[in-house]
């Protein structure tokens, strides 16, 4: 089994302090509404979404969507976003849990294709951290064997989960795709507004 976590804690100073997973896209969709229709196309059920800035806003919006999604609240959020890592990590880590799969709500338009293409990887490779790539990108989801949710554990908070992706990347990891979704992070406003002017 592979479990999905969103990383929606964030306080999106960068945005004008908009949560982020509430902006919506062209079609009426929130950020974090489509991400959790994205994977459950792609055949993902347990998906996580990890909530701290406006926790209450976020789980409210997730319950009027009715998509089956759970959201957890990391009351730590601030200090950091390994802390909301390591929420979604204690959320979905149970013995018949392989893998985690981890995105950003930044990222709203990754397509159903590129999960699936990244789930056959793992599948096919069983490499330790698998991710959508394009040349020099790496974009989201990316899977993390649950052979590494100890080293997430024990990783240190001032540098988060990026050190140990970085040591267990591998070609055999990485999934060349051409889907621009996968590399398109919305970070501030005007991110957000051309976003809005592609999909309309």
């Amino acid at each position: 089994m592979i479990s999905v976590v969103v990383l929606a804690a964030g306080k999106s100073t960068r945005m004008g302090g908009r949560t982020k997973a509430l902006l919506r896209l062209a079609g009426g969709d929130t950020f974090v509404c489509r991400i959790v229709r994205t994977f459950l196309e792609a055949g993902l059920e347990e998906i996580v979404i990890v909530a701290g800035h406006e926790a209450g806003r976020v789980v409210s919006a997730v319950a009027r969507d009715d998509l089956g999604a759970r959201v957890v609240v990391n009351e730590l959020f601030e200090t950091g976003q390994l802390s909301s890592v390591l929420a979604g990590l204690r959320a979905v880590d149970r013995p018949e849990v392989e893998a985690m799969m981890l995105t950003l709500v930044d990222v709203p338009m990754v397509s159903a294709a590129t999960v699936r293409a990244v789930i056959q990887r793992y599948r096919d490779t069983r490499a330790p951290i698998v991710r959508p790539v394009r040349g020099a990108l790496h974009g989201h989801p990316v899977l993390i064997d649950r052979r590494l949710f100890r080293a997430l554990r024990d990783a240190d908070p001032e540098e988060g989960a990026k050190p140990v992706v970085r040591a267990h990347v591998s070609d055999a990891g990485d999934v060349a795709v051409e889907d621009p979704g996968a590399f398109a992070d919305v970070d501030t406003g005007d991110d957000y507004e051309r976003l809005v002017k592609t999909t309309s």
